[in-house]
């Protein structure tokens, strides 16, 4: 209950600065939430996708995964399908390469999205914190100038304090956030590795069913 009531008094002694602060860690909790759902859901569902196109790729399955990457919201499923219709019109490996590194670009965006706005959140919480801080001060010495002398050094220290909450509200509001937006990145980088080796893998696979085109099937004739 103490811990409580610290929390509520810390809050009130800050000022209306406190306010807006409270508001910017809110919406960046909500961003690093949300964020963090959405990149293990793309995380999971990559890899199941991977595992089931992996084995049709070595069945030369090609019309069943260009169906599964128009159905799929995997990113790795969208690639390899890119991928399996690219080689429909030319079996070269490179064109096959850009035509799933389109799919990894196209992949990126989504995946890093709004991430970087909890940087910015960041920087948002401890500027403002700093700010009302230095009102806070100017508001002391106003009120410190017109006080008591036997009263102006207790004034003025209980002004201090009480207007340093704001920058380390600001503080506490910041940290949280940095470290959210280096975890999400940390992952979203992982995710777009996975992608890339993935793709690597399914090139390889398609690379060798592209080179037998003439002696098994035409992938072209799956695709259409």
């Amino acid at each position: 209950m103490d811990f409580f009531s610290n929390v509520v008094r810390f809050f009130q002694d800050g000022g209306t600065f406190m306010v807006p602060i409270a508001l910017v860690l809110a919406i960046g909790l909500i961003v690093a939430i949300e964020r963090w759902i959405y990149l293990t859901y793309a995380k999971q569902s990559n890899r199941r996708a991977f595992d089931q196109i992996l084995p049709m790729l070595k069945k030369k399955d090609y019309s069943g995964i260009v169906k599964m990457g128009q159905n799929s919201k995997a990113p790795v499923g969208r690639m390899v399908a890119a991928g399996v219709i690219r080689m429909a019109e030319s079996p070269r490996r490179d064109d096959i390469e850009l035509a799933m590194e389109e799919g990894v670009l196209e992949a990126m965006p989504r995946l890093e999205k709004r991430t970087n706005y909890l940087a910015t959140l960041a920087n948002i919480a401890t500027l403002l914190g700093l700010l009302g801080t230095i009102i806070g001060l100017i508001a002391a010495f106003t009120a410190v100038a017109n006080a008591d002398p036997t009263e102006k050094a207790s004034l003025l220290s209980q002004s201090i304090s009480v207007a340093m909450n704001t920058t380390a509200f600001g503080l506490i509001s910041a940290i949280p956030l940095l470290l959210a937006h280096a975890i999400l990145q940390t992952k979203t980088t992982e995710i777009i590795d996975s992608l890339e080796m993935a793709g690597v893998k399914c090139l390889n696979v398609l690379a060798g069913g592209s080179s037998a085109k003439t002696r098994n099937e035409d992938p072209g004739a799956a695709v259409r």
